[in-house]
């Protein structure tokens, strides 16, 4: 059984490294976490998990990170994978027959969803992006582009989610 319970250590809370994370990445640690919702819909939290150093967008030397998604209700697969590339296309990522290869890619491994699912993404930086379902592998996108721009959807500075990528990254703005 997968543990995504929290640990109380002393005043301060801390998140248990779920084992899949700590496979992928051995000093891992939560960096920040929020929800995001659509129109006052909940569709999901999201954890972003990186080494102690800590994630740094524009940093020259890119570093493995994790990307948990719990989400809140059900959802198609394909759905998800629909509004992924509408945010990379918003981003101007990638070619259009790019998006293309990426959104079949995409539709053909992302499960549908309900309340309680966790998907992660895993950026392995100029390889892949790996996906796991619940803790357990779906399949990776060997393809160093598409993983750069999947992961933009919640790390750019352009994001459509500014609020939730500064949680994520821990940055305090006046909104948080």
């Amino acid at each position: 059984m997968l543990s995504y319970g929290l640990l109380v250590a002393s005043a301060q809370t801390t998140v248990a490294v779920p084992a899949h994370i700590r496979d992928e990445i051995p000093q891992a640690s939560l960096q920040g976490s929020g929800s995001f919702r659509w129109f006052g819909l909940h569709i999901y939290d999201a954890s972003l998990w990186s080494t102690a150093a800590s994630y740094k967008p524009d940093s020259d030397k890119p570093q493995r990170l994790a990307l948990d998604l719990e989400y809140a209700r059900t959802l198609y697969g394909s759905k998800i994978a629909d509004a992924s590339i509408d945010e990379i296309e918003k981003l101007k990522l990638g070619t259009p027959e790019k998006r293309q290869q990426w959104l079949a890619q995409m539709k053909a491994l992302f499960p549908d969803v309900k309340q309680g699912t966790h998907i992660t993404g895993v950026y392995i930086p100029n390889e892949a992006a790996r996906f796991y379902l619940n803790g357990k592998l779906l399949g990776e996108i060997r393809d160093a582009e598409f993983a750069h721009a999947f992961f933009a959807i919640w790390l750019d500075k352009k994001s459509s989610a500014p609020s939730l990528r500064s949680k994520l990254l821990g940055i305090k703005t006046e909104t948080n």
